[in-house]
């Protein structure tokens, strides 16, 4: 399969980018994108260019480090999946691929398709650490929990934070990923003892780092690799409204 990729060039975060084109032939169908950067890498490199910055680890859809936005759309076209999950079946022979950087303020780009992400660390920062002693293993686990509770809690513990539903968000709004981080303890008794703090100070750290406001739009669920759902927003908001009243 042959391509023609349009891929964000960005020095450092404060140099002017541009789009550059290139491109790739002989490409596996079955070869991941992140492979195909590699290939197209390995090019630049021989002829003595500059490699496409971007960011990768397990590329196994666990650490959400592989955030692209391809084609309009973040983690590209497929659903439910990473980059690095997605491969080359997924696109025509021929086409014109588009290749850019997450676009928010709070995450400013370092360099061609990598950005900054450490505002979602100082988010889980600001929402600190369960105090709540269980004891060992066997101590924890006979702890009562619902099935519905535990089942919602392990749901809203599947985000990545790899940033997504900020980038498909037109308000560039962290709400779904602070509310899945809110949410997994909320549900939890362990979580219950500084619930009321938690959530203050997650949406507080959220406000000042610059992210927008949620409207309701759904565009973060709907491109969420992990599929986190709505209704975990609802949940932050019930949550920051009985912690202040």
């Amino acid at each position: 399969m042959d391509f023609k990729l349009k891929i964000w060039r960005q020095k450092n975060t404060n140099a002017k980018g541009k789009f550059e084109t290139y491109e790739v032939k002989d490409i596996s169908p079955d070869a991941s994108f992140l492979e195909m950067l590699d290939i197209l890498n390995d090019q630049l490199i021989e002829k003595g260019g500059d490699p496409v910055a971007f960011d990768s680890d397990c590329r196994e859809g666990i650490c959400g480090m592989c955030s692209l936005y391809i084609n309009g759309r973040p983690h590209g076209p497929d659903h439910g999946i990473t980059v690095c999950q997605m491969h080359m079946r997924n696109f025509k022979d021929g086409m014109t691929i588009t290749v850019e950087p997450w676009r928010a303020k709070p995450f400013p780009v370092i360099k061609d398709l990598m950005v900054d992400r450490s505002a979602f660390d100082k988010i889980i920062q600001a929402g600190g650490y369960i105090s709540v002693n269980t004891g060992g293993v066997p101590d924890a686990n006979a702890i009562p929990i619902r099935k519905d509770k535990a089942d919602l809690a392990m749901d809203a513990a599947a985000c990545i934070g790899c940033g997504a539903c900020v980038a498909a968000c037109k308000n560039a709004s962290a709400m779904l990923f602070v509310s899945a981080s809110v949410s997994h303890f909320a549900l939890l008794p362990q979580g219950r003892v500084e619930a009321r703090e938690r959530v203050k100070a997650m949406v507080a750290k959220m406000d000042e780092l610059g992210f927008g406001n949620c409207t309701n739009t759904g565009a973060c669920e709907a491109e969420c690799p992990k599929e986190i759902s709505l209704t975990n927003i609802a949940r932050l908001n019930r949550e920051f409204y009985n912690a202040h009243f």
